[in-house]
């Protein structure tokens, strides 16, 4: 007998269904709430994966569906805390199961779509194609149409392909040597990487930390290493400042790429990229080392071979400023 025979044999002893007649077929007329204990009878992962974070109430569950797999699989075996809280995404400490000997894991665990805050998700995604949940492009007919058709199932396509393009990044440029945590896996809500800090504490962002006049033009030479290693592999990260590098020991881990675009595929792409390259000057002007954002920006994509766009308005690298739009709609005529 298949399972879901002997799950409607089981209601029928219960008494939790009553036949309902239909031309051609006589199927069950099921009651949601006895529909949803078995469900949660059948997740193991609800029966046992407590762990030693105390989450709010509703949080709780969305850490069971989220990372319960991931116990289930052996890839973690707690979750000890919350190491941030962001927008978009939270990312908790767990010590690692079977599966990898890292000793500490960060899962990064995205916020319900509906509230998640990024600004400009649909701007960020223009000439990327959708990845499914194994990284690949999605081809499939029906799913194309479910996600131009924004329909229930289109935003949990959108929703995934958002999380696929962070952990394919950090794949492919943890490959290629930039510095980066290291992915291990990557779920319908989730993505486990190497955690960067200790047990007692999480390593700061760069824009908390005051550095070391050694360790200045050292780190600004690493950043820029990895923004033409980037560069190299066809990726601008998008959003790419100090509030997204990570500082533990002298050294620099860059975070969060799920809004990366192509140089070539992207029509604003130039802009963004300038935008990074601001963006961190100006964090390392802070610091005493003075540079030339624009001039090194220009440089950089010149010297990988990409075509430049109009000149930027000063007042769109302050990020959130009227300017945009109209900056977007000339790169895109270019």
């Amino acid at each position: 007998m298949d399972t879901l025979s002997k799950y409607y044999d089981d209601l029928d002893d219960q008494g939790q269904f009553e036949e309902v007649h239909r031309p051609r077929t006589n199927k069950p007329k099921l009651d949601p709430q006895a529909v949803q204990q078995f469900i949660q009878r059948q997740d193991d992962a609800r029966q046992t994966f407590s762990f030693t974070y105390k989450p709010a109430r509703f949080e709780e569950g969305w850490l069971l569906d989220s990372l319960g797999g991931f116990f289930e699989q052996r890839w973690i075996s707690d979750i000890l805390g919350k190491v941030k809280a962001g927008k978009e995404a939270s990312v908790y400490l767990c010590p690692s199961g079977d599966q990898v000997k890292s000793g500490l894991i960060a899962a990064k665990v995205f916020r319900p779509r509906m509230l998640r805050n990024l600004k400009n998700d649909q701007f960020y995604r223009q000439g990327r194609v959708d990845l499914d949940e194994n990284g690949h492009p999605i081809a499939d007919p029906g799913m194309l149409k479910a996600r131009h058709k924004r329909s229930v199932y289109g935003e949990q396509i959108r929703h995934q392909s958002w999380i696929a393009y962070e952990f394919q990044t950090l794949r492919m440029l943890h490959a290629a040597g930039a510095d980066v945590p290291k992915p291990y896996e990557m779920g319908e809500n989730a993505i486990l990487m190497s955690y960067i800090g200790d047990q007692g504490a999480a390593a700061p962002t760069l824009n908390t930390v005051k550095l070391a006049p050694g360790e200045v033009r050292r780190l600004y030479e690493r950043i820029l290493h990895n923004v033409e290693l980037m560069l190299s592999n066809g990726i601008v990260h998008g959003d790419l400042s100090a509030y997204n590098v990570l500082y533990w020991a002298g050294r620099i881990t860059l975070i969060d790429f799920p809004q990366v675009i192509s140089p070539l595929g992207h029509p604003g792409a130039y802009p963004i990229f300038s935008r990074d390259i601001a963006r961190l000057c100006e964090y390392f002007a802070r610091q005493g080392l003075r540079s030339d954002p624009a001039r090194l920006a220009a440089g950089l994509w010149k010297a990988h071979g990409f075509r430049r766009v109009p000149e930027i308005h000063p007042a769109w690298l302050d990020g959130d400023d009227p300017a945009d739009q109209a900056l977007w709609k000339r790169s895109r005529e270019e």
